[in-house]
């Protein structure tokens, strides 16, 4: 029998094919994310570059382990905000009114980093990081509702969703790089604001299309469970609001000693007692269900090999930056240079080779997964490929260093090279873990568990920003080193470990 009409109903998906085979929906989030990474690239493009910049070409000025510092505690940040973003979602919001406020803030963020004074500057990044936190975890939890559970094009819609993604990040470094270094570092940041206005406004006028995909808070079925747990909540947002603010009191009067450093170190410690806490409550403690506690096994693992491969994939805005700006060769034709009205193309415009990479490859990989059916490899055996495509990536630029560090610049096709690797091993982890967390994550605390993914991925923030601070200090075939070796060492422990996952996993997988 076929259905009379076609809604964007999750109860209904399986019959939506709207959206290139896939719910009308998925469109929605596809163009909104698309603006929200514009916006997240496009300033990240540039970031590094404003903070090391001297005053007199309007950077803040900043050493190279302050600005490495600052990096990923932003960045960092931005994606631990998720957790919370992704709390309250769940207890009081609903994912769809939390993805617009976080749209509304990225806004007010990306406006306030045009302001002269360096006070502004870090309450943007303030706006930003909430913004990110509500919005970031909030939409791929909806991408995941627009599918009942068992249909085999989760993956494959995770996959487009991701292709949205980096449409944005391909589009921003072109635009918002190309005016911040040619006019002004501020004028690109308002051009990443622009961005993100369009995001939203889209987002508002097509979201009918999600049906009733994170409408509305999840619930338990006890009222007065719900009323505790919200209870909760509210204490919990209040206490580290009231934290927070005695700690910036405390440090503005000179109680106590704050530095960039010393605010980056304790985030890092932090991020690790967080996972500490979150993860004995899921395997330990708590009311869930024996399956529930086995599923959180298996997020664990893949939690821990998500921050690894991060950490050497962030440094693509951190010290593979400062590298394509100090130490690759960027000149091109004289024609080329009158277009640009400059001898070289900005550094900044390696930031969309990555993405260019994926916008071609997302397609593929979709296909490959839908063809190979019962043959495609678990989402454990696809992490582990893209823990051994990011360490091969930074083992190739291992002789660029060499070559940058006897005083010559490195030709640009070493960097395609290493972002080419690095966009397999992307494609083979991160739309996977976006579908595997919807599919692990117990109903009641989707956007949770989501937030969850993204502490790991603010966790290889952090390492990758501690990375960059350390470019000056060491020599470059030795950081790049490590991190292959590193990296490489992870994927050869993470495939003796498939089976077992896959096992934890359950009928989820």
């Amino acid at each position: 029998m076929q259905p009379t009409t076609i809604t964007a109903d999750p109860g209904n998906a399986r019959w939506d094919r709207s959206f290139f085979g896939h719910p009308l929906g998925l469109s929605t989030l596809f163009f909104l994310e698309m603006w929200e990474r514009f916006s997240y690239y496009g300033m990240r493009a540039i970031l590094i570059y404003f903070l090391t910049s001297s005053a007199a070409k309007g950077g803040l000025g900043f050493t190279d382990s302050k600005a490495g510092s600052v990096y990923g505690l932003y960045t960092a940040m931005a994606y631990l905000s998720c957790l919370g973003g992704g709390w309250i979602a769940d207890l009081f919001t609903g994912q769809r009114r939390a993805v617009l406020y976080g749209g509304l803030l990225i806004v007010a963020g990306e406006f306030c980093l045009m302001a002269p004074t360096e006070s502004v500057f870090y309450l943007g990044l303030c706006f930003l990081v909430a913004g990110t936190g509500f919005l970031k975890g909030n939409v791929s939890t909806i991408v995941g509702q627009l599918y009942p559970r068992g249909d085999v094009r989760r993956d494959a819609g995770f996959s487009i969703f991701y292709m949205g993604i980096n449409l944005g990040a391909f589009l921003s470094p072109l635009f918002c790089g190309y005016v911040g270094e040619h006019y002004s570092w501020r004028l690109g940041f308002g051009l990443c604001g622009v961005g993100m206005i369009a995001g939203v406004v889209q987002y508002m006028l097509t979201s009918r299309f999600l049906g009733s995909a994170g409408l509305n808070p999840a619930r338990t079925g006890d009222p007065a469970r719900d009323r505790g747990l919200r209870q909760t909540a509210l204490r919990s947002i209040f206490g580290a609001l009231g934290l927070f603010l005695l700690v910036g009191i405390l440090g503005g009067t000179g109680v106590i000693r704050l530095t960039t450093d010393i605010i980056s170190d304790a985030l890092g410690w932090c991020l690790v007692a967080i996972s500490v806490i979150v993860f004995s409550w899921l395997l330990f403690f708590g009311d869930w269900s024996p399956e529930e506690r086995k599923r959180s096994g298996a997020i664990l693992v893949l939690f821990v090999a998500s921050a690894l491969f991060w950490a050497t994939f962030e440094q693509a805005g951190s010290s593979l930056s400062l590298f394509a700006e100090r130490n690759t060769d960027r000149h091109v034709p004289a024609w080329i240079a009158g277009i640009l009205h400059q001898p070289e193309f900005p550094a900044s415009w390696y930031q969309f080779v990555q993405p260019a990479f994926v916008i071609a490859l997302s397609p593929v990989f979709a296909w490959l997964w839908l063809r190979m059916g019962k043959r495609e490899p678990s989402s454990p055996a696809k992490f582990a490929a893209g823990l051994f495509f990011g360490g091969a990536a930074f083992a190739i630029m291992v002789p660029a260093a060499i070559i940058a560090g006897g005083g010559q610049l490195a030709g640009p096709l070493w960097l395609t090279i290493c972002y080419f690797l690095q966009t397999l091993g992307e494609l083979c982890l991160s739309p996977v873990g976006l579908s595997a967390m919807s599919k692990l994550a117990p109903a009641r605390a989707g956007g949770f568990m989501m937030g969850l993914w993204f502490v790991s991925i603010s966790m290889g923030n952090w390492l990758a920003g501690k990375a960059a601070s350390l470019y000056s200090s060491i020599p470059l075939a030795t950081l790049f080193g490590y991190s292959a070796a590193f990296t490489i060492a992870a994927a050869v422990l993470l495939v003796l470990l498939v089976k077992p996952t896959v096992k934890l996993m359950g009928n989820a997988e």
